[in-house]
């Protein structure tokens, strides 16, 4: 049988990993400088089977507007080049030998703002999951038998400040990402 503490934990646990996700998704969005994080999301036809970049080869950023892909196999260069290129992140990647060069063209502001909707959109998503934490968690706790009305509303609360102050973290994190995103 479940008890209060017991669900409230589980409310906070499943509002982080909702953040957490949120910021790792918000990672993958380019911004004005190169990350390697950038081409996370990059899935290759290898081997039968759709992999992540990231499991066929090696990416750095050497400069601040330049990714390199480095396949570990160079029978996969044009497959993991193709990727790049499917991948709806608006790069044009270029295979010098055994190197796949990824150079990052400047933002213009008509992709800054559809970047920062794509954040927005990110975001609310995040939200929305720290918001079924909470709502699942008050339906457990309303069913919950032989516990006092108090203790129930005095974790109906809990939950509800442990749920804004997800909502806020998520806040914050789409201001940092719309900020680096639209500085130029």
């Amino acid at each position: 049988m479940s008890t209060i503490p017991d669900l409230t934990k589980q409310a906070r646990e499943q509002m982080h990993k909702a953040v957490e996700n949120t910021r790792r998704e918000f990672s993958t969005i380019r911004s004005g400088k190169a990350s390697v994080s950038l081409l996370d999301l990059v899935r290759v036809d290898a081997y039968g089977s759709t992999v992540p970049l990231n499991q066929v080869a090696m990416v750095a950023a050497p400069e601040p507007r330049l990714l390199t892909v480095q396949p570990f196999d160079k029978s996969l260069s044009q497959a993991v080049e193709k990727a790049i290129r499917d991948a709806d992140l608006g790069l044009n990647p270029a295979t010098q030998g055994n190197l796949i060069r990824v150079p990052l063209p400047a933002l213009s502001q008509e992709r800054r703002k559809e970047l920062v909707k794509v954040i927005h959109k990110l975001g609310e998503e995040g939200r929305i999951s720290v918001r079924h934490a909470r709502t699942d968690a008050l339906s457990r706790i309303k069913k919950l038998e032989k516990v006092p009305e108090d203790d129930k509303t005095r974790a109906e609360k809990e939950i509800q400040k442990v749920t804004d102050e997800h909502i806020k973290q998520i806040d914050t994190l789409i201001h940092a990402k719309e900020a680096e995103i639209m500085e130029v």
